[in-house]
């Protein structure tokens, strides 16, 4: 407590005595802040009621310490005059006391202040400048320029082109930074990180380097043929690394901190399927399609033993937690376990059926197989007898693991449940459902407290002891809402606005994750990779852009179309986007790269919907010209032209398996067609007006569609009959969605509600009323349970249907972003070159590396990777 009063008094002998006066007094009376942000814990004592509230106020301390000093003189100053007294001033400035990189808060309060346009603030910026020039004459700021250029740079101001020779920023954090032309030579950046930074013709010369973090290593580049896998070893300081074709050697042993070639591997005389490492690093076992398994040693690369059995080749081998035995599984369905000492077999277990998968317990004294069926087996090591049988699967299990105990086995299975067993009863502990589809893996967390699961696309954390979520309210978007997902794994919610954002919401506790800016016009709609890793936006500036899910960073802005884009689509297996416009064409780009690689020309007018085959190796479009189009992804050849609806087609999208293809038109009819043949299966009247749109069950089975006729028709894939007619909305339909189970169908209208309906029976479920504008999208999780929508009214909301009465939003309110609608076109285009630098990883091309101190021989060769320089000619 620094304001303090202290009042001195003198007893008879003289000794002095402090008396305190509690001054908090007076910030605890009236209507005073203090009492909403401290609270007290002992006498004179306080503490803020969260570290939030301190470092805001931390912030603001640091902010007008270096905004509030003034020079020493009345008269007009010259810039130089002036930075010599600021220099001056600079070491008694409280953002040269402390290293601010464990504070983030404090450095993205102050951070959020750079942008404000409030006179008492328009000097931040200047000033967090000029102390890192002050610090080229000066070591004893070099804590205040590291905090400075940190601040900055977590601001997003660009770095590029500044004249920094011989400034020292030592531990500064500077990942993601924009230092494209920037002279630093002589500088000390001893500890600085540098992690996926900007660095083209930056200058380095003479520059102290100790410590930097450039958050990448150099690549290996030894193999003469395609590298199928590669692994480190478990102390993380070497790597195995084994070649497709099998030539003089297979495999590679490297030192993983120099990229140094330690050790070749020879011997096998047939391609090689792995390697891996023992846990102690000392071994490799690798096996072949030669009918043998070898064991080698580390450090002399030389083989141990061969590993022989009555099998043609091996499918799997893997060593024992406590390094002293291998198991292997083979063609002839059999588990052989041999000692690592003598490479001899101990023990031999037969297989009814081939084996899916084999584990070791951390022990090592069990074994647990799962077959290609519904049982589950734990053997012991030592006697080679079935200990356990487990028995509950109704479908092929797919995976089973050890707890990191021992004493439980998770199994998952594509009767789409996960099950916790006891391993010494074999008794089943605990049923986990709500999948709709198969269950690929599931394992236990390191604390045994949480399981990891996925299926296809999705990935989900199960509490072992609680399935429950909770939802809040949360704030943000300025205008209306026009796009909503749930991420795969539901953790996740992503929206997007007409005020030109995107942003992501933890759907636990209703907090804004990330504001996703750099799209200048309203963003149309948005799309989450099946990959779970990344978010597609497109928007009427006619740009796609791809954004990290976890991170916000923009990855890709794909710049091509000519006129306003009507669809985007990521492909099945992420890698590839395509989009279509009413520029008639269709594109479709490389994820990782952002390059165009093939444009799709043939429609002949605009194409407002574009879709990828389930494999991902077709792509099917419509157009306002009444034709749905096949297109081959590869060669970008039309494969298919379909002919037939009598006005302009609006979706257009494949049935499961990807053999047929659903279309609707403005001529009120859903047809589908037979993708193979090109021919017209079925022809599905009965709607009134214009078709909005159609989807398939999950199962194929049934087609749903909605037109502007206010209702939704269930219609028989096979038979082309009419099922059920949904009639219940008073103004026209935008959208439906079919939850995963294929069993219910969510509704949003023009008339400001969501309305829940029965697939088998028609029946309404549920009306959803919340809304105060029309309802524009919506979408189920994926455990089918929620639905989440938006909204004009600027909202998002987020339902449970699981209860009637359950009702829960989550909404979004008039939160004013600083400057958003107020950048000019210079900080724009600032704003999509940071991003695009963030995504792009490391680059340093053309960057000048001469006399460097400090780099390792690693990070030599990743310089030279990357194209920098360690000479200035």
């Amino acid at each position: 407590r620094s304001d303090e009063k202290t009042e001195i008094k003198t007893n008879k002998i003289t000794t002095p005595i402090t008396k305190t006066e509690d001054i908090w007094t007076r910030y605890f009376k009236g209507d005073s802040v203090a009492k909403y942000v401290l609270r007290r814990i002992g006498e004179n004592k306080y503490q803020f009621l969260h570290k939030s509230c301190q470092e805001y106020y931390a912030a603001q301390k640091i902010i007008y310490d270096i905004i509030s000093w003034k020079p020493n003189s009345n008269f007009d100053l010259s810039h130089q005059e002036f930075q010599q007294q600021f220099e001056m001033y600079i070491p008694r400035l409280l953002i040269n006391r402390k290293l601010l990189n464990e504070e983030t808060g404090i450095i993205k309060f102050i951070a959020e202040r750079i942008h404000e346009t409030t006179p008492i603030l328009q000097n931040l910026k200047s000033r967090l400048f000029r102390i890192i020039e002050g610090s080229k004459n000066n070591i004893n700021i070099s804590i205040a320029a590291a905090n400075a250029i940190t601040i900055l740079n977590s601001a997003n101001i660009n770095l590029h082109n500044q004249n920094w020779d011989n400034i020292k920023i030592p531990n500064a954090i500077l990942d993601h930074a924009f230092l494209e032309g920037t002279k630093l030579r002589g500088a000390c950046l001893d500890n600085v990180s540098l992690f996926q930074a900007f660095l083209d013709n930056t200058d380095f010369t003479n520059a102290s380097m100790n410590g930097v973090y450039l958050g990448e290593y150099a690549y290996l580049d030894q193999h003469k043929d395609v590298v199928t896998t590669a692994q480190f070893s478990h102390d993380n300081l070497r790597i195995v690394s084994v070649q497709l074709i099998k030539r003089s050697e297979f495999g590679i042993i490297w030192d993983a901190i120099s990229g140094k070639q330690i050790q070749l591997l020879k011997e096998h005389s047939a391609d090689v399927t792995a390697a891996k490492f023992s846990p102690d690093g000392l071994k490799i076992v690798s096996y072949s399609s030669d009918a043998t398994i070898r064991l080698w040693d580390v450090s002399s690369g030389q083989q141990l033993h061969i590993l022989k059995g009555n099998f043609a080749y091996a499918i799997t081998a893997q060593f024992s937690f406590d390094n002293s035995k291998i198991f292997s599984y083979s063609n002839d369905k059999i588990i052989r376990i041999w000692d690592v000492s003598t490479g001899k077999e101990i023990q031999s277990l037969k297989c009814d059926i081939k084996s899916s998968g084999v584990q070791f317990s951390p022990s090592s004294s069990k074994l647990v197989s799962y077959l290609s069926g519904k049982l589950i087996h734990i053997w012991s090591v030592s006697s080679g007898k079935r200990l356990q049988q487990l028995e509950g699967h109704t479908d092929l299990v797919t995976g089973a693991r050890f707890s990191s105990d021992g004493s439980k086995i998770v199994s998952c299975s594509n009767d789409k449940t996960i099950r916790i067993w006891d391993v010494s009863s074999g008794r089943q502990l605990q049923l986990l459902e709500g999948y709709y589809n198969g269950v690929n893996d599931a394992q236990f967390s390191l604390d045994d407290s949480k399981i990891v699961s996925s299926i296809d696309r999705t990935i989900r954390i199960w509490d072992v002891s609680s399935k429950r979520q909770q939802f809040q309210s949360v704030e943000g978007h300025t205008h209306q809402v026009t796009g909503v997902k749930f991420s795969l794994d539901s953790s996740k919610i992503v929206s997007c606005s007409v005020d030109k954002t995107i942003r992501i919401w933890n759907t636990s506790s209703g907090q804004q994750l990330q504001l996703l800016e750099g799209h200048s016009n309203i963003v149309t709609d948005i799309q989450i990779s099946p990959d779970n890793s990344k978010i597609l936006s497109y928007s009427v500036d006619r740009t796609v852009r791809i954004w990290d899910l976890k991170s916000g960073i923009q990855l890709q802005s794909l710049q091509g179309h000519s006129h306003i884009l009507e669809d985007a689509q990521f492909s099945p297996d992420s890698s590839k986007v395509v989009s279509c416009s009413i520029d008639k064409t269709i594109q479709i780009w490389d994820v990782a790269t952002g390059q165009k690689l093939q444009l799709l020309e043939g429609h002949s007018s605009g194409v407002v919907s574009v879709q990828f085959s389930p494999d991902g190796s077709k792509i099917a479009s419509c157009s306002n010209d009444n034709t749905v189009r096949i297109w081959d992804v590869e060669s970008g050849r039309q494969l298919q032209l379909f002919e037939g609806h009598t006005g302009p087609v609006d979706i257009v999208q494949f049935s499961p398996d990807g053999s047929k293809i659903a279309s609707c038109s403005h001529d009120s009819t859903v047809r589908i067609w037979d993708v193979s043949s090109g021919q017209q299966l079925r022809r599905l009247e009965g709607h009134e007006f214009r078709v909005m749109g159609a989807k398939f069950l999950p199962d194929g089975s049934k087609v749903v569609s909605y037109a502007s006729d206010k209702t939704i028709r269930i219609w028989d894939v096979e038979s082309g009959q009419q099922l059920h007619v949904l009639d219940g909305h008073s103004k026209s339909i935008i959208n439906i969605e079919i939850s995963p189970d294929g069993l219910k169908i969510a509704s949003c209208s023009r008339d400001e509600t969501i309305q829940l309906w029965d697939v088998l029976s028609g029946k309404k479920l549920q009306l959803l009323k919340g809304h105060s504008d029309e309802v524009r999208a919506l979408q189920f999780s994926h455990d089918g349970s929620k639905i989440v929508s938006c909204s004009l009214d600027k909202t998002i909301r987020l339902w449970s249907i699981n209860n009637k009465s359950n009702k829960e939003k989550i909404k979004i309110m008039d939160n004013t972003l600083a400057d958003s609608d107020k950048c000019s076109s210079s900080s724009f285009v600032k704003c999509v070159w940071q991003a695009g630098v963030q995504s792009s990883g490391l680059l340093m091309r053309k960057s000048i590396w001469e006399n460097v101190k400090g780099l390792t021989p690693s990070l030599m060769l990743l310089v030279q990777q990357r194209g920098g320089k360690f000479q200035s000619f």
